[in-house]
């Protein structure tokens, strides 16, 4: 399916150079090791730029990045999407608003998701930082950032994140057990912001557990 227009591939273009950077910067950090994770952030309504399967996080170009419309067939039928691209199309679909998306495997993300897996949440309180998430205007209020069971099929991860949203519950991000984290926002801004704060609030979680000597 060719790329319809050359407006859709100027923003491709834009898209795969806004992720090619985020992508060296959160590799310098550490938290895209070998060739994990995977980033997306929206073209349109109805396609999304998406980091092809199996690329180097820390040295991705724009040609590292295709186009997939919201049921993930490629718009260019010789490329391969991120084998997790139907979770990004997840989040853009249930969520209109969201316009990138973000996976990480950190060391810290992948320890606190085994770590809380038999709670299924990590649950944030207390913490000034909460508030550089879109929606918290509080240090006390309270931020349940959910912990799926991790599976090699798409679906069974989909219908777990599905049921969390159908109960009611606000969902900023999510863990995957063993696995690694999802953030996203309205922007690739928000996005690493909300990536950031997990990051540090995660850590910071782990440390208290370190030091009260909790298993």
């Amino acid at each position: 399916m060719p790329l319809s227009s050359a407006r859709l591939a100027k923003r491709l273009r834009a898209c795969g150079e806004e992720i090619a950077r985020t992508g060296a910067e959160l590799a310098a950090r550490g938290w895209t090791p070998a060739t994990s994770s995977n980033f997306s952030m929206r073209i349109d309504d109805t396609t999304v730029a998406v980091t092809v399967s199996g690329r180097d996080k820390g040295t991705l170009t724009p040609d590292d990045v295709m186009a997939v419309d919201l049921d993930g067939q490629p718009l260019l039928a010789n490329q391969r999407p991120s084998a997790e691209t139907a979770l990004h199309l997840q989040l853009y679909r249930r969520q209109p608003g969201t316009g990138a998306v973000l996976h990480t495997h950190s060391h810290n993300q992948t320890v606190a998701s085994r770590l809380f897996a038999c709670e299924g949440v990590v649950a944030l309180q207390g913490w000034e930082l909460q508030k550089a998430l879109t929606g918290y205007t509080s240090h006390a209020s309270r931020l349940d950032l959910p912990v799926f069971p991790n599976s090699q099929e798409m679906p069974e991860i989909e219908e777990k994140v599905s049921a969390w949203l159908d109960a009611g519950n606000p969902l900023y991000a999510y863990l995957i057990e063993g696995h690694g984290l999802y953030t996203w926002g309205r922007s690739m801004a928000e996005a690493r912001r909300h990536l950031e704060a997990l990051e540090f609030l995660l850590a910071c979680e782990l440390d208290l557990k370190r030091l009260r000597g909790v298993p």
